[in-house]
């Protein structure tokens, strides 16, 4: 009985410190400002895929010239994606259709992107599209940036 109730409470220690490490983690990274939840789909077909399938709930930084994204779910503190700005160039955008609006935030708006000749999708609120938009338009003089 002691060790069973042993093995459950330190179980149950694990697990709280898990989830306050994942809490400190995102507030590490959003100390510096300028962070937006944002899921990415990396590498997609030109076909519109609808399933739902390969979106990964993130948050994304600005960081001078380039945006980090780090997956949600994750410990590590590297972002898992990084985006220049001059090579991001902004395809088209569309509403969620599908299983996709089961997968995504409910006020997310997808941004089909190029990057160095991967095709992506960002999936973010209106405000936080917004935002982008204006960031990557807003490049140093001699950049060269494609918003649709």
């Amino acid at each position: 009985m002691v060790l069973a109730l042993t093995v459950c409470g330190i179980v149950v220690a694990l697990v709280v410190l898990g989830l306050f490490v994942f809490g400190l983690r995102r507030r590490l990274i959003q100390r510096s400002g300028g962070t937006f939840d944002c899921s990415l789909r990396w590498d997609v077909p030109e076909k519109t895929d609808t399933s739902g399938k390969g979106w990964s709930y993130g948050v994304a930084r600005y960081n001078s010239d380039r945006v980090e994204w780090y997956r949600v779910f994750s410990y590590a503190y590297r972002p898992r994606r990084v985006l220049e700005r001059s090579s991001i160039e902004v395809a088209g955008r569309r509403l969620p259709e599908g299983e996709e609006e089961l997968a995504l935030l409910s006020d997310a708006i997808i941004l089909t992107c190029l990057h160095r000749g991967t095709r992506l999708e960002l999936a973010m609120s209106e405000d936080a599209l917004t935002g982008f938009l204006a960031w990557l338009e807003a490049a140093p003089p001699g950049q060269r940036v494609n918003v649709a």
